[in-house]
């Protein structure tokens, strides 16, 4: 993978670097840019208000995007009955071990000082904690759609989800995480097909303009597919580690859903036809996606478009006499500011008059990632000045914070295309970054394992040709590449024509694909 050499000078506000030890890094800026904390159950997390408020600003952009495309929003319970799932075999046997199951409706004592489940407060019916809403969304369409008029019949939910996972990591991969997901039904094959691609073009978008994080958008392969779904889109980022991130995935899924659910309708014909029908979503995880792709070894750096507050006011408080006059400069600052727009909306200030020293608030704020910091004294508020950093240029080559003076007007005149500077300079480093981290060129399976050599750590994707196996030759494949830690991640849409031959098949490519260590 490639990276900085580190500059000696810095002395970085984390104690564990990127370089040495990735996952712990993720760890310490997690914990360090207070976004989130154990809970006390193994998989959840409370989500901490820094952490929050960027999923609040996830949320309202990509619901806007939702409901620009007629998708109406609306809630269905997080209870399913176990019958409902027991109609659609295929999609049960992917979610059936991470399905969290209610069999009791009350507790009672068990006589030691403790609590049980009441024997005789058995549910007739268990009831699975919503892994997904599939199941239940169709039972609503099977009853909301009747006639091709009702078609297309398009909903989103935000929501919680619950999955029972085995290893977790805090955004990445919990038992418990936040998510929207769509759900839509068609009269045909290539309306849902087209709400299905617009669905992922939503969030490849939305990933690249919003989160500055470079995507891949393609289609899975069939060992990839989402449980009973006829085929499977996904975005895929690539972290700094070189793996892989599936940040967002849409589903076309045919009729067989609208079959096991009953969602029929009748056409202009008079005839009862099954609804095509589609589901589509993100997460929490986009977050991890946001650390993974953008953080470095002072913090998380969050870019402006998603930051619940994209400019902090530091006034350097003396606990005297002096401060009444640097906080009523500050905040003169504050308002100017909040009058201004940047990227669409208007600019989020925050001027932070809490007690304590200002080089430790700075600290706090470079590790949650704050995209500008403003340090401002009773002298350069005596002068009509201010200190300002960016986030994305905190260090000199000296090794000392990067502060620039100048004048508050100067900086206020600025303070947009400053901010819109810094989302597409993160954007273009990691488009930089992972491109470079591309490879191509690999020929046989022998090369692709020799590439993938435990002493490369942070090799990046490889680009391969495909010949698109299925069934049993694709399980072979699958197996090859379990065996060098590898998945298939997608074929991208725009991907240039295959040529030659497929390093595992042996037959004529049809397509490209990317391979990868994944999260």
């Amino acid at each position: 993978m490639t990276q900085n050499a580190p500059n000696p000078k810095i002395r970085h506000a984390l104690t564990v670097k990127r370089a040495d030890d990735f996952a712990q890094w993720y760890q310490h800026v997690v914990s360090e840019g207070e976004m989130a904390e154990e809970s006390g159950v193994r998989g959840c997390m409370v989500i901490k208000p820094w952490g929050y408020g960027i999923w609040e600003r996830i949320q309202k952009l990509m619901d806007a995007r939702i409901k620009e495309a007629g998708v109406d929003n609306c809630y269905f319970p997080l209870f399913i009955p176990l019958s409902y799932f027991s109609k659609e075999a295929d999609h049960v046997e992917g979610f059936a071990k991470e399905m969290a199951v209610v069999t009791h409706h009350r507790l009672i004592g068990d006589g030691k000082g403790g609590l049980i489940p009441d024997p005789e407060a058995k549910l007739e019916e268990p009831l699975i904690v919503r892994p997904t809403s599939e199941t239940v969304i169709g039972a609503a369409m099977s009853r909301w759609v009747q006639s091709w008029r009702d078609l297309p019949l398009m909903v989103n939910q935000w929501a919680n989800v619950v999955r029972w996972e085995m290893r977790t990591r805090m955004f990445l991969r919990t038992s418990e995480f936040l998510w929207q997901e769509g759900h839509t039904a068609h009269a045909d094959r290539n309306d849902a097909m087209t709400e299905t691609l617009r669905a992922l073009e939503m969030y490849r978008e939305f990933a690249e303009n919003v989160l500055a994080m470079p995507v891949v958008a393609g289609e899975k392969p069939e060992n990839e597919r989402f449980p009973g779904a006829v085929a499977t889109y996904s975005i895929e980022a690539m972290m700094q580690d070189g793996k892989a991130l599936q940040a967002g995935t849409s589903h076309y899924l045919g009729t067989g859903f609208a079959e096991a659910a009953g969602i029929r309708y009748q056409s202009k014909e008079g005839a009862q036809e099954l609804a095509h029908t589609t589901s589509w979503g993100v997460s929490t995880r986009m977050i991890g996606g946001v650390i993974m792709t953008h953080g470095d070894d002072d913090g998380l750096r969050v870019p402006p478009a998603i930051a619940p507050h994209q400019i902090i006011i530091l006034p350097m408080l003396r606990e005297d006499d002096g401060d009444e006059a640097l906080l009523a400069y500050c905040e003169e600052i504050r308002r100017e500011l909040a009058k201004l727009s940047a990227l669409g909306e208007s600019v989020r200030v925050l001027l932070d008059k809490r007690a304590g020293k200002a080089t430790q608030k700075r600290w706090a704020w470079v590790k949650k990632g704050a995209p500008i910091i403003l340090e401002i004294g009773g002298r350069d508020a005596a002068g009509g000045m201010v200190s300002a950093v960016r986030r994305d240029r905190l260090w000199k080559d000296d090794g000392k914070v990067n502060f620039v003076g100048q004048t508050r007007d100067a900086f206020i005149a600025a303070a947009v295309s400053e901010l819109e500077s810094v989302q597409s300079s993160l954007h273009a480093e990691a488009t930089q970054r992972r491109d470079a981290n591309i490879t191509t060129g690999i020929t046989s399976l022998d090369a692709l394992a020799t590439f993938f050599a435990e002493d490369q750590r942070y090799p990046g994707w490889v680009e391969l040709n495909w010949s698109r196996p299925t069934g049993a030759a694709l399980e072979k494949v699958v197996e090859q590449l379990k065996a060098l830690k590898l998945t298939i991640r997608n074929t991208a849409l725009n991907a240039a024509p295959a040529e030659g031959q497929c390093p595992f098949t042996g037959e004529p490519a049809v397509e490209r694909i990317y391979v990868a260590r994944a999260y």
